[in-house]
């Protein structure tokens, strides 16, 4: 064979349609895959549905709020609800989840107050709730470090004597840093129980997927030495399953996998973000017929599951949590200034210390201005 024609046969390979794991089609049609097989109740299903609308509705809101100055920036998860709560049902109470700054699906299924999550975003908290509490680490804004956190803490756990398992969320475009790439060799080295769940919602801000990679990135598993799946990201169930598939992989000793969520960010990247500059209408309205809430109701409905009454249930339902985050926003009160200096270090740190005075004194030097105006 010559050289030519082994080139051709490499990049037909790779341009090959790769798998994607499926078990709901967007018309809301079951299909049974044997390697992801997934048995759900009516209950159950039920229950998703609700939990989709439900983190729909708060998303919404709390755009919203950023547009109205009630908070500083927002990252929308429109979209990729599926990916999310399909993922998030996965885990075990005893799994720790390392997020982006965009699981809010996953924060709901690990019991987080939407309030705490959008305290954070207002500036009135450095995350708002115990990760230890919940197994869900607070937000990480810095791209693609939660995944070394992740491993490390795989690492650890696994001296632990433990069947838990770890989750790190991240997006396409961080699979481009050197921390994840990073993580994915010390977690392949170590055999670290950890899931890498690869968001991947096509844009990395206003840079393509394929600006970024020449092989799905499922793939880049392959090198490390670890298993890698492409899953139907706007398919709950099959993330569900997929999701729960990787992390008994990885619970049961077999080391890290890579989970390729394939999905479509359907807003801006932040709500300091246009996508209409680079990205076309028409690639929407395509993704739109993919809505990942659209086929679970399709599902329920066709298989008679769920009936007008349930579905105005869940909406109503959706419109008191908006209430209830809307106002609470709102009355959230201001934190001491001076509180920015706590929980930086475990210990005292004379930095932090002498930063803190230098503040006091600064802000003592206002006092008594403007009182006999």
């Amino acid at each position: 064979m010559t050289v030519e024609s082994t080139t051709g046969a490499r990049d037909a390979a790779l341009d090959a349609a790769p798998e994607l794991v499926q078990l709901l089609t967007p018309e809301g049609e079951r299909v049974e895959n044997p390697r992801f097989a997934l048995e759900t109740t009516p209950e159950e299903l039920r229950s998703i549905y609700r939990d989709l609308v439900l983190v729909r509705r708060f998303d919404a809101e709390a755009t919203a709020l950023q547009r109205q100055g009630e908070l500083g920036l927002w990252a929308s998860l429109l979209g990729q609800e599926a990916a999310q709560v399909g993922s998030g049902r996965a885990l075990r109470p005893g799994d720790y989840a390392f997020p982006t700054y965009r699981e809010h699906g996953v924060a709901w299924c690990r019991g987080v107050d939407p309030l705490n999550l959008l305290g954070m975003f207002r500036g009135v908290n450095h995350g708002g709730w115990d990760p230890n509490e919940k197994n869900f680490h607070l937000y990480t804004i810095v791209i693609g470090s939660q995944t070394l956190h992740a491993t490390g803490y795989a690492m650890g756990i696994t001296k632990d004597g433990t069947d838990d398992a770890v989750i790190a969320f991240f997006g396409d475009g961080a699979s481009s840093q050197g921390d994840v790439n990073e993580a994915f060799t010390f977690a392949s080295v170590y055999n670290a129980p950890v899931v890498f769940f690869c968001q991947n919602n096509q844009w990395a801000i206003s840079e393509p997927t394929e600006r970024q990679t020449r092989v799905p990135l499922y793939r880049r598993a392959d090198g490390y030495g670890f298993p890698g799946i492409r899953v139907d990201g706007n398919d709950v169930l099959a993330c569900l399953a997929v999701s729960r598939w990787a992390l008994d992989h990885a619970r049961s000793g077999q080391g890290p996998v890579l989970v390729e969520a394939f999905t479509y960010r359907m807003g801006a990247h932040t709500t300091s973000d246009d996508p209409t500059r680079y990205r076309i209408s028409d690639e929407v309205e395509e993704w739109k017929l993919k809505d990942p809430i659209a086929r679970v109701k399709a599902y329920l409905t066709r298989e008679g599951w769920a009936d007008a009454e349930f579905f105005e249930a869940v909406e109503a339902e959706s419109e008191q949590l908006a209430r209830r985050v809307r106002e609470g926003v709102r009355t959230m009160p201001d934190p001491d200034p001076v509180s920015i200096f706590e929980h930086v270090y475990a210990e005292e740190n004379a930095l932090v210390d002498e930063e803190r005075r230098e503040y006091v004194a600064y802000a003592a030097s206002f006092e008594g201005e403007g009182e006999d105006l």
